[in-house]
């Protein structure tokens, strides 16, 4: 019998994959202010708690670089690619990398969610990793479109959560070294704008 995923995260067995926050998407995909704020305390957060973060940049002598909000210089690779998927053979040797620490859950957020992020969650599903969406760290040109890949997300059997859910998940207790920052982080979050809607 398969074991029921419940969506459980446990810090020491996760990496963080931010996709294609790049420049030249800034002016194109909906609320990008606001995932980018979001994505930035992802970012932090991953610092914080030693969580390997992986970044990937589509085409980027085109579409520029990971936006400057994003400080991503602690993060274990950065990997253009023309591919829609983040699922590189770099980066899966990357992750085979931080296999000492059995790696399940992948903790994915980034643009756009029916394109670049919708083929990652395809592949590393079809690679057995537990897969967590951030929903209001991804966004597209489209809502119609953002909205209809987090609902097939669902089918398929990934987890779609918010970045709240996240980061206290891997804390999960108030005694934890980090608590008191990751509160913090929390905290900083803007008030709901409606991206959130499902």
């Amino acid at each position: 019998m398969a074991t029921r995923r419940l969506g459980n995260l446990c810090a020491d067995k996760t990496v963080f994959f931010l996709c294609d926050m790049q420049e030249r998407f800034r002016n194109a995909i909906k609320y990008f202010p606001e995932i980018t704020e979001v994505a930035s305390r992802l970012v932090q957060a991953s610092k914080l708690l030693n969580i390997p973060l992986i970044v990937t940049e589509q085409y980027p002598k085109g579409l520029g670089n990971t936006v400057t909000e994003l400080d991503i210089s602690h993060a274990a690779g950065t990997f253009p690619k023309t591919k829609f998927s983040m699922v590189l053979p770099e980066v899966e040797t990357q992750l085979q990398s931080l296999c000492s620490n059995d790696v399940q859950h992948i903790v994915l957020f980034g643009i756009e969610t029916h394109v670049c992020v919708q083929q990652t969650v395809i592949d590393l599903l079809n690679k057995n990793y537990e897969v967590h969406i951030v929903a209001d760290a991804c966004s597209s040109r489209s809502q119609t479109d953002r909205v209809f890949a987090l609902e097939r997300f669902r089918h398929m059997g990934a987890t779609v959560t918010t970045s709240e859910a996240v980061l206290l998940q891997l804390i999960g207790d108030k005694d934890h070294p980090q608590f008191k920052a990751i509160q913090s982080l929390i905290m900083k979050s803007a008030p709901d704008t409606g991206l959130v809607k499902l």
